[in-house]
């Protein structure tokens, strides 16, 4: 329950209680200060006024008073700068190394309050407060999403960014691993990245004429190829033998292939097709980053991602084993996938960099414009009564079930927070 008393104090709502200390000097908080979520008291840099006397440093909270005792703050010359301990129930005097008492202040947390916490934090159901939205402004849920979309391509940005920092400001290196990942789609998301990760796009445009190499260098690196399988499969044989080459000419060493999943994926979306495609996108050229700035909407990516399969892999879709011919293409669906989690957090991403804030509104307006994500956690939102009808919500959904309702932070969600200090003000 101490998290219900730092909400209280971060959002001031302590008006439902006696304003003096327990000794009855008047208690006035000019800046709650800022939340400490490492060791040491709770809130840092705040400033009070208690009696005729401002006092400027930290706040400590307890349910109980004894408990900075329990916790054995009384040692602990960190504590000394506390200059007010906040407390549900005042059960005994406390006071720094010295000697010197530490003023308190007694703050109830209301039953209502404690009620509807507990009540959401212990439901089983994919969106707890599902049930109150129907309280709630349309206009404030609409700004919440909104706002869910920012965060979540913010944390998308943040990752490339230290991507970017990582290889010395190579946007076309950040837009190949980004872009690998990407293709992952979802289940070998993370096996993309190591693939990516340890064959740098440098070495494959030095053979970027050939697309054999560049083949040999993807399948190779991604643990896909080992001496003695698919005997009599010679388009296999070769590439096993071109790799041993490139492997020992640019020291490399390959990922672990067992990190590639196959289970319940079809065979359009087996690991060997994609990695086949991203071989056509290098082959061709890669500039495919400089290319996504020019891009203004999904038709112009869709261009961008026009590729084909050609040659051994139009009858396979993995070695060995043949298949009937097809038209083996980055189909309109992954396609949109790469927007969502390649295109918008790129260009989101040099906005970020560059100042460049138009390039913002292009990637949120490129969400708009797509059709909302089928999966199970926008499924878990939508039942829960949020309506989704586009991909910027489809991505606020799943950043408000992953950040927010799946960890229980109720408290840091504004839906929480509206309904949380409504209730403080109908206690009042």
């Amino acid at each position: 329950m101490e998290k219900l008393l730092y909400y209280l104090w971060e959002h001031r709502l302590w008006s439902h209680v006696p304003s003096e200390t327990t000794d009855g000097r008047k208690i006035e908080v000019l800046d709650a200060g800022r939340r400490n979520e490492d060791a040491g008291p709770d809130f840092f840099n705040a400033k009070v006024r208690i009696g005729d006397r401002i006092w400027a440093g930290n706040v400590e909270m307890h349910l109980r008073a004894s408990d900075w005792h329990t916790h054995h703050h009384d040692g602990d010359a960190a504590y000394d700068s506390v200059i007010l301990h906040v407390v549900t129930e005042a059960d005994t005097q406390i006071c720094r190394k010295s000697g010197e008492p530490i003023p308190q202040w007694v703050v109830t947390i209301p039953e209502r309050l404690k009620a509807d916490y507990e009540y959401l934090t212990s439901r089983q159901e994919s969106l707890p407060c599902g049930g109150r939205l129907a309280e709630l402004p349309p206009l404030f849920l609409t700004d919440w999403l909104t706002a869910l979309a920012l965060e979540r391509l913010q944390q998308k940005s943040l990752r490339i960014l230290d991507r970017l920092d990582e290889r010395q400001g190579d946007w076309e290196e950040v837009c190949y691993i980004t872009l690998s990942r990407s293709m992952g789609l979802g289940v070998n998301n993370d096996a993309f990245e190591r693939l990516a990760r340890s064959l740098p796009l440098l070495f494959l445009q030095k053979h970027a004429d050939s697309l054999f190499q560049i083949e040999a260098f993807l399948f190779g690196q991604a643990g896909l190829l080992a001496a003695g399988e698919y005997p009599d499969d010679a388009y296999y044989q070769r590439m096993v033998r071109e790799y041993d080459f490139l492997r020992n000419k640019f020291s490399l060493t390959p990922i672990d292939g067992s990190c590639w999943k196959f289970f319940r994926l079809r065979p359009a979306n087996f690991p060997h097709q994609r990695i086949a495609l991203l071989a056509q996108l290098i082959h061709r050229g890669f500039n495919v980053f400089s290319r996504i700035l020019e891009c203004a909407d999904e038709k112009a990516v869709q261009e961008l991602f026009d590729i084909r399969l050609e040659g051994y892999w139009e009858t396979h879709y993995s070695f060995g084993a043949t298949s009937p011919a097809q038209n083996k293409t980055l189909g309109r669906g992954a396609v949109r996938i790469l927007i969502i989690n390649c295109v918008a957090p790129l260009l989101y991403s040099y906005a970020a960099r560059t100042g460049k804030e138009a390039l913002v509104e292009r990637a949120m307006q490129m969400l708009e414009k797509l059709p909302p994500e089928d999966n199970r956690l926008v499924r878990y939102v939508v039942q829960g009564g949020i309506t989704v009808q586009n991909a910027l919500d489809s991505q606020a959904a799943i950043q408000l079930y992953t950040a927010y309702c799946e960890p229980h932070k109720c408290l840091y969600c504004r839906i929480g927070h509206r309904l949380f200090s409504r209730d403080v003000k109908e206690k009042e």
